[in-house]
């Protein structure tokens, strides 16, 4: 379980993921895959917060698997480079200095278990563990 980060509030998680789907939309890499990818922005909006909600708060109202959300995308390892950018700004912009840091360490620390999943086999046809193995 993650140890709450108790300077950082939903109102300001809302916003961060606000704030970096608006600067992800608009870029020129990443707006392309997210318009694909993603019918329901309110929707998508919610899930995201409440998963980042869990990471700084420790609440339990995301249920899912991040990296198996994003196996079927048409994923490069540059994308999470220009992402990380982007999610950096956002969260130095909204959170407190502590949740920033640790919201960040986070991120980083998914783009390189996503990158070691998606790309860890040259001209793989697909991701690695797309569908997890049962003992």
């Amino acid at each position: 379980m993650n140890a709450p980060v108790p300077d950082a509030t939903e109102p300001q998680i809302a916003e961060l993921v606000r704030r970096f789907y608006h600067s992800a939309r608009a870029d020129g890499e990443l707006g392309p895959l997210f318009e694909a990818a993603i019918g329901d922005w309110d929707g998508h909006l919610r899930t995201v917060a409440d998963f980042w909600s869990h990471v700084l708060l420790g609440t339990r109202r995301y249920q899912g698997s991040p990296y198996q959300a994003h196996t079927h995308l048409p994923l490069q390892p540059a994308h999470f480079e220009r992402w990380l950018a982007l999610f950096r700004q956002a969260a130095g912009e909204t959170l407190p200095p502590a949740a920033a840091e640790r919201v960040i360490a986070r991120a980083e620390h998914m783009a390189e278990s996503f990158k070691a999943g998606l790309f860890a086999f040259p001209g793989r046809k697909g991701p690695l563990l797309a569908h997890p193995v049962k003992p």
